[in-house]
């Protein structure tokens, strides 16, 4: 059961009509935005223009907090190494969000004729982020050439002991990531760092400074570097001709990697969203073009929805099973066959993880289901056959099915990896830093946190944060909240709300899609559709103006049984276009119900 949470009253709402009548014949457009925008915090005058008309322009260094002076001094290194022909890596991490941003800094720096390379660690072999091993194996890959400078891209604040053995070996490093930093940061030569955006945002932001400080002192890289990128203001050559110029932009690789990445769709992160997608939209790039291609998707609709659970998962599969690199080459190819032969790698491989992570979740959700015990507070399952590279799904599916804080590890022979993901209202990487005593590292946000612990401590551990949970964690967080924006006479439902809707948009983590509750609607008709009837699909209408609509309820297929035709019900909704075969129309897309009470 669901606890239902209506956030405002939806103007002019006359409560003491059982029908939920209007007392205004017309809606008000600006009464409909001002409580929209105040249940998503924004009130004033400023906050709202901006929201509504957000610019590039207005996300800058200063407002997502990067610090100037660190900034300052990241930018006189880069450029030091441009001009003296150092070895620079560009050291990312095996996610959406690192590749794209590994993709931008690298495009970025070949372009302004920079001897640069990207590494991707391979998550079995390296682990995450800036690691020992990865720095080993980096410089014995590059065979006798002295790397003297690595910027990390979505990881690094942690990375203490990498960092440590890396300034040992005479190498720089700049540290640009988003991620929550430790009390000890590393020693790092310097730091671009934020949580306000991801780590492709920063990344991009780094890549405008980068540009432009070389515009304004005019340092004559162009000049002096005999590579015809240089030369070519129409943008670079790269080194590799698989590898496609800068000039297409980077915004689209921002909106990607924000949206995969889950953090909040405000403030710069919905410009990113915002813009990028309309890049995204219109893109040459061949690789994207190419799993475009692949998944049938339309590239003229893509979204929010069409990024997270088709595009994102694709190139996010190789870094899950097998090596990551893949994914940044499609991105950064300009060959069309090489293209399609990655995007249909990344497909298949994708495949490949939903079938081993459905097998893996049945099997913790069975270890849970068939205990004798009532479930634990905090859910920490353990075995050796879970694959690292889908340990953060079998949690967050976990999550899904129970409503618990879910930890899922990966056991080892000597080390374990382990991924978690929470629930709203508790702090998971605070949380499991608690035990930081018998952790070699752990690092992540307030939802999803990941950690390495010795395998011999696994059991200690495990007490502990059980011992933990059950002391801090009420039993009122385990109740689903279901946000609603406030109560609407569905009445007044046209095609006029639903564009006034849109302006709100990109929805997603952060500014959810409008929810609204009505009630008293009466199921004119009902039925189950998709495989094995999973979903509830309610032909509606009301008493007042017999206004028709229908409903559908994603994965409600069991709830069919809670209602007949005839009933009339309470309904929490989601106003969606229904486009298909060149017809559009309205529709509900529900996200609980309930008998109404007479």
């Amino acid at each position: 059961m669901k606890k239902w949470k209506i956030v405002n009253k939806f103007p002019g709402l006359d409560k003491r009509s059982g029908a939920g009548k209007i007392k205004n014949k017309k809606l008000k457009i600006e009464e409909i935005l001002n409580v929209l925008l105040e249940n998503r915090g924004i009130k004033t005058e400023k906050e709202k223009e901006k929201f509504l008309n957000p610019k590039l322009s207005d996300v800058t260094i200063s407002s997502v907090g990067i610090d100037k002076k660190q900034l300052k001094k990241a930018i006189a290194r880069i450029n030091r190494a441009i001009i003296s022909k150092e070895e620079i890596v560009i050291y990312g991490d095996y996610d959406v969000d690192g590749i794209c941003g590994t993709a931008i800094l690298w495009e970025t720096l070949n372009d302004l004729g920079a001897k640069v390379l990207p590494y991707i660690p391979h998550r079995m072999d390296e682990g995450y982020g800036l690691s020992k091993t990865g720095i080993k194996n980096l410089i014995r890959q590059l065979d006798g050439k002295n790397c003297s400078l690595i910027i990390t891209v979505d990881n690094g604040i942690v990375a203490n002991d990498a960092v440590d053995l890396a300034n040992r070996e005479g190498i720089d490093v700049i540290i640009t990531d988003h991620h929550v930093s430790a009390q000890k940061l590393p020693k790092a030569y310097s730091f671009v760092h934020t949580t306000q955006v991801c780590g492709a945002g920063v990344a991009f932001l780094l890549a405008q400074e980068i540009n432009a400080e070389v515009a304004r002192k005019n340092f004559r890289v162009r000049s002096a570097v005999k590579s015809p990128s240089t030369r070519n203001a129409g943008g670079a050559k790269a080194h590799n001709e698989n590898f496609v110029d800068s000039s297409l932009g980077h915004l689209e690789l921002v909106a990607l990697a924000t949206i995969a990445d889950l953090v909040p769709l405000k403030g710069a992160n919905r410009t990113f969203v915002k813009f990028g997608l309309e890049e995204l939209r219109k893109t040459k790039r061949p690789g994207l073009l190419a799993i475009i291609e692949e998944t049938g998707i339309d590239q003229v609709l893509i979204g929010v929805y069409e990024i997270g659970h088709i595009i994102a998962p694709r190139l996010n599969a190789m870094g899950r099973l097998e090596y990551a690199m893949d994914s940044l080459r499609l991105l950064c190819t300009k060959s069309k066959e090489r293209a399609k032969d990655l995007a249909y790698k990344l497909g298949h491989t994708n495949r490949k993880r939903q079938e081993i992570t459905l097998k893996s979740f049945e099997h913790a959700r069975l270890q849970i289901t068939n205990s004798k015990s009532q479930i634990p507070k905090l859910l920490l399952i353990a075995d050796k056959s879970y694959q690292q590279g889908v340990i953060g799904l079998i949690a967050g599916k976990l999550v899904e099915e129970f409503y618990r804080p879910s930890i899922v590890i990966s056991k080892g022979e000597i080390y374990s990896k382990a991924s978690a993901r929470s629930i709203s209202g508790f702090n998971i990487v605070e949380f499991i830093r608690s035990a930081s005593d018998l952790l070699v590292d752990v690092g992540g946000h307030p939802m999803a946190a990941g950690f390495t612990v010795e395998t011999i401590n696994l059991e200690l551990l495990q007490k502990k944060l059980e011992k933990l949970a059950d002391k801090i964690l009420t039993q009122d967080l385990f109740v689903r909240s279901l946000y609603i924006d406030c109560e609407f006479d569905i009445n007044y439902l046209n095609e006029e709300f639903y564009n006034v809707l849109q302006k709100l948009a990109p929805f997603g983590m952060g500014n959810s899609q409008p929810a609204f509750v009505s009630k008293n609607i009466i199921i004119e008709d009902m039925r189950l559709v998709g495989m094995d009837g999973r979903h509830l699909k309610l032909n509606l209408k009301t008493q007042i103006s017999n206004l028709k609509i229908e409903g559908i309820g994603f994965g409600m297929g069991e709830r069919s049984n809670e209602i007949r035709i005839g009933d009339r019900i309470d309904l929490v909704y989601q106003i969606e276009k229904n486009e298909w075969n060149g017809n559009s129309k309205l529709q509900l897309k529900i996200k609980d119900l309930r008998r109404s009470i007479p």
